[in-house]
């Protein structure tokens, strides 16, 4: 692999919502630039595969560092 892509996914959006739901957050070891704000996880896939990359998706946390389950 290249490099890495960290992403979670957004919190503010519901299931069945027809909005893209990941956010990318940083980007190890390649030279790669997003410009979208948000992707859905076909796209962030599709980029992965297209530049050789691992995708790793963060788990989100409340205030108090508990786990927050997105719906």
């Amino acid at each position: 692999m290249a490099g890495t892509i960290f992403f979670r996914e957004r919190t503010r959006v519901g299931e069945g919502k027809k909005t893209p739901r990941f956010i990318p957050v940083a980007v190890a070891g390649l030279d790669l630039t997003i410009f979208a704000k948000h992707l859905r996880k076909q796209e962030l896939e599709q980029i992965a595969r297209e530049v050789g990359a691992k995708l790793v998706q963060l788990k989100a946390t409340g205030k108090k560092g508990e786990e927050v389950v997105v719906k």
